[in-house]
């Protein structure tokens, strides 16, 4: 199977292009490509492009536990870059399905950048309504913690702290994730606001655990802090693994701008999956 590697500020992901597999990706294969140990590594696998009856191109967005994520603003930038690198878009705004909704992007500097627009971020994790922004808690060890659900196509909570650490993400986040009042699972953002125009998060992501970078966790976060009056719209959000530009409306409708990089290319041998 042949496969295209590149990174987001240090989120990495794998691409492949379902003409490259007969059939559908199995959830053995995308273990082993994204197993750091046994595989290549990844965050997660981009399975496209696919076919699309209401945009240009669809895309599947793969776990690195095999389950389907609905939206990815990093796994987005590295697909569209991948779409450069194949000489099948140009320098013109084009549109990518997904299972969290449609976006359209634009490819900037070579491929070097990419701009999201990632849609409408409302204040819930459910599909329907759209109540303004409010706390809600989950209990972890007896204590009551406070936190601002999301949904960028995918469900957040954002936690503000004093100081977001890579400590407290991988301490309180996979509890968070996991708690019974989500359905589906959840990421979580951990927000320091630094002034009107910078916030800095650490990331749990749903499904893959502590992240470097996360475009729609700082889309979320993003928003967020926007929508509680204490950052304008133009908002740098400050990651490990670097910072990712969010511009907001007054109806929260989101783009998202950061770099991307390829790694390279590879094969994964049948045997690999077999071991």
């Amino acid at each position: 199977m042949k496969f295209t590697k590149y990174h987001a500020l240090g989120n990495d992901y794998i691409v492949v292009n379902p003409a490259d597999v007969s059939g559908a990706l199995t959830i053995e294969q995308i273990k082993v490509l994204c197993d750091r140990h046994y595989g290549f590594g990844a965050d997660g696998v981009l399975f496209g492009p696919l076919k699309s009856d209401a945009g240009d191109f669809a895309l599947h967005i793969f776990n690195p536990d095999g389950s389907e994520a609905e939206k990815s603003g990093n796994g987005l930038r590295i697909f569209c870059r991948y779409l450069w690198d194949q000489q099948w878009v140009s320098g013109e705004k084009f549109t990518v399905e997904t299972k969290g909704g449609m976006v359209s992007a634009v490819v900037h500097a070579a491929g070097k950048s990419v701009s999201v627009a990632m849609g409408k971020v409302r204040f819930t994790h459910e599909h329907d309504g759209e109540p303004g922004i409010a706390t809600k808690t989950v209990v972890i060890d007896q204590q009551v913690v406070m936190f601002y659900p999301a949904n960028v196509g995918n469900p957040h909570c954002v936690v503000l702290v004093d100081e977001p650490t890579p400590e407290i993400a991988k301490k309180f986040g996979p509890i968070i994730e996991r708690d019974a009042q989500f359905k589906h699972r959840t990421n979580v953002q951990f927000l320091k606001v630094v002034d009107r125009n910078n916030i800095q998060i650490e990331i749990w992501e749903r499904g893959a655990g502590y992240t470097l970078a996360s475009g729609s966790s700082s889309t979320a976060a993003a928003a967020v802090a926007y929508a509680l009056g204490v950052c304008d719209a133009q908002i740098a959000v400050h990651m490990p693994g670097g910072v990712i530009d969010i511009a907001l409306d007054n109806q929260f409708f989101a783009t998202m701008k950061g770099p991307v990089c390829k790694i390279g290319e590879g094969h994964l041998s049948a045997e690999a999956v077999d071991c």
